[in-house]
């Protein structure tokens, strides 16, 4: 500790892109400028220029070749090497966790604070899923591995003190699995702020090209309504999902630039998002253009989007549901305008994450300390009576 302030240090589960949880680690530095950022693999060439001028320390798996492409294929070896990192100099630890991030080793007297992006999603519930989506390899490879990597998931939870869950939806999912009770911070989302256009006849998608996005019911949709879908991003589904396009489906490819996907999102007259997520940036992007969101009502989406005033959420995860809301949306749109969706997309702002983060840590680390205290109180006044 220095100067009353408590010695920081920030652990991520990899930095090879920057996407939704990057920010977060990104925003997280924004609190703590001096504090390191610990992480599997680093990429910095795939990562925002700003980024090399922080303290990254890598994992020893940094060194393997083509550790910044194959880093999911090292799960098996994550927690040793995540366990490997040593952080007995921090007084304060804070875990930005999708997959084994949390699992790090701290002082006693260190506190360590888990922001919770999701419980692993391939270890618990989505298991079944992932196995049914990978290659032949993969499903071969994964039961075996699973039970003890469940087995040090939950050991590696229990190693928090504090949790908090990025969404309620999130929440639920730590109790589940962890059994664990979380607080609520809302993720970070740039607040689009260009002046607002006029919407033009076109749907938009924005996302990776991976099965649980769910990108097919948005092209299956519009190609069945005949409705003009602009579809941005790129992935290992971009073929199929090319094949069943019809004429009325356009894809963009994901080279563009953060102002340019901001501009289609200015001009959309509605954002599709069929996923289901564990919080869901783009919705929040979409609804700070001003842009209504067609979601599939469950996830995070449930409390970023409000039901028939910011967009509409639609019940089954099929084109037809989909389709029944496009023809809803199109017959009765939404009850906010576009000034009024971007104001209700402000609550999940990069300052306002800022300003929560700081305030939960601090209070959290009063806390914790309080509880040394008493404990060191005790312990004396024991030994005292013996």
């Amino acid at each position: 500790m220095k100067n009353g302030k408590p010695k920081v240090a920030i652990v991520h589960d990899w930095l090879v892109a920057y996407a939704g949880a990057d920010r977060v680690v990104d925003c997280m530095h924004h609190v703590f400028p001096d504090a390191p950022i610990y992480t599997l693999v680093y990429d910095e060439n795939n990562m925002p220029a700003w980024f090399k001028n922080y303290d990254i320390r890598t994992t020893y798996l940094q060194k393997l070749p083509f550790a910044t492409k194959l880093y999911r294929a090292m799960l098996p070896w994550m927690p040793r090497a995540f366990e490997a990192l040593d952080l007995s100099e921090y007084d304060m630890v804070i875990s930005s966790c999708s997959s084994c991030s949390k699992g790090v080793i701290t002082r006693p007297d260190a506190v360590h604070i888990c922001y919770c992006h999701t419980p692993t999603r391939y270890v618990w519930d989505f298991y079944y899923t992932y196995r049914n989506n990978a290659n032949a390899l993969v499903r071969a490879v994964m039961p075996g591995q699973m039970l003890k990597l469940r087995q040090w998931d939950k050991c590696a939870a229990d190693r928090v003190d504090y949790f908090i869950a990025n969404s309620h939806y999130i929440a639920r999912r730590i109790k589940k699995y962890y059994r664990r009770d979380s607080d609520v911070i809302y993720p970070c989302v740039h607040i689009n702020e260009e002046p607002f256009v006029p919407k033009e006849d076109f749907y938009l998608v924005v996302g990776r090209f991976t099965w649980y996005k769910r990108i097919d019911l948005a092209v299956a949709a519009c190609t069945k309504l005949n409705k003009p879908l602009i579809v941005i991003g790129g992935g290992g589904e971009g073929d199929k999902l090319r094949a069943m396009a019809g004429p009325t489906v356009r894809f963009l490819g994901g080279g563009l630039s953060d102002e340019e996907v901001r501009g289609y999102y200015l001009r959309a007259k509605a954002f599709l998002f069929p996923g289901e997520e564990d919080f869901g940036i783009t919705p929040v992007e979409a609804q700070s253009a001003g842009t209504p969101v067609l979601a599939f009502g469950r996830g995070g989406a449930c409390e970023t989007v409000l039901d028939g005033k910011t967009g509409l959420l639609f019940d089954e995860q099929t084109p037809e549901s989909l389709e029944a809301c496009i023809q809803k949306f199109e017959t009765e749109g939404v009850a906010y305008p576009p000034q009024q969706i971007r104001e209700h997309s402000r609550s999940f702002s990069e300052q306002r994450f800022e300003d929560e983060l700081r305030d939960y840590c601090t209070r959290r680390y009063a806390d914790w300390q309080r509880e040394l205290e008493a404990c060191s109180h005790h312990e004396t006044a024991k030994e005292a009576e013996e």
